[in-house]
């Protein structure tokens, strides 16, 4: 049991699934993040079970809400949430390193995280809408598969910009070693799709990349809230590349 302990880790920090409520030391979260692929693959699972079993009941378009509500709910928003305090930093930071760290720490939601929360779910719901017209299911098994897996080396190679937190633990723990297991993890999952998953794996890789460089350079570093807000967006881009080209 003790090998899977990490695995365990992994869901619930990135979930609500239930795993027991033993204390986890920081040193155990940085060894969880080679399994975040794992906790993306339960997730496409079941997204793409719900929709093949409901999908002659439904219209695709309440059938695409209903999956990013579903998606939503087994994260319990919490990458959600750091994309609405992420963009509410850029927005109202006025580029000042500390004013933008105050602003992700609030738990309120201002109106640039809220346009972003909106603009995303949005553009989520209509690449899932289109992903499911054009029968691609493997692309809602494959996208928090590998949405996880960018995740992970913004942790590793990318310094951490608060002095404390959950998201510095994981950055000061995890290793490069961490990061191919992540990869031999994510490619198990997803290499029965074949060629087809290049295209939208490069996306979701660089724009999560590209967010670190862009938080890098405002904050010095990266937090908890900017790697839940890569998730995010690695998420929809995989999304909006299946559905332009699903085959």
């Amino acid at each position: 049991m003790k090998a899977l302990r990490p695995l365990a880790v992994a869901f619930g920090f990135l979930s609500l699934l239930p795993v027991g409520n033993r204390p986890v030391d920081e040193a155990e979260l940085g060894r969880a993040l080679g399994w975040f692929p794992a906790v993306g693959f339960v997730f496409g699972l079941t997204l793409a079970s719900v929709a093949r079993g409901v999908h002659e009941r439904f219209p695709a378009s309440l059938l695409a809400v209903g999956l990013v509500a579903l998606l939503a709910l087994l994260s319990g928003g919490l990458h959600l949430d750091g994309l609405a305090d992420v963009f509410d930093g850029l927005g109202g930071g006025r580029g000042e390193r500390e004013r933008m760290l105050v602003i992700m720490r609030d738990s309120h939601i201002g109106a640039h995280g809220a346009a972003a929360l909106v603009l995303l779910l949005l553009t989520k719901a209509t690449a899932v809408y289109e992903l499911l017209r054009a029968h691609a299911i493997w692309g809602l098994l494959c996208a928090p598969v590998v949405a996880r897996w960018a995740a992970v080396p913004l942790v590793i190679f990318f310094p951490y910009a608060r002095p404390h937190g959950l998201g510095r633990a994981m950055a000061v723990h995890g290793r490069a070693r961490d990061l191919v297991l992540a990869t031999v993890v994510a490619a198990a999952c997803v290499a029965w799709v074949g060629v087809r998953v290049f295209v939208p794996t490069a996306s979701a890789l660089a724009i999560a990349v590209g967010l670190a460089f862009l938080m890098r350079r405002r904050l010095g570093g990266l937090t908890g809230d900017v790697y839940g807000a890569a998730i995010e967006l690695a998420e929809v881009a995989f999304f909006v590349a299946v559905s332009v080209c699903p085959a």
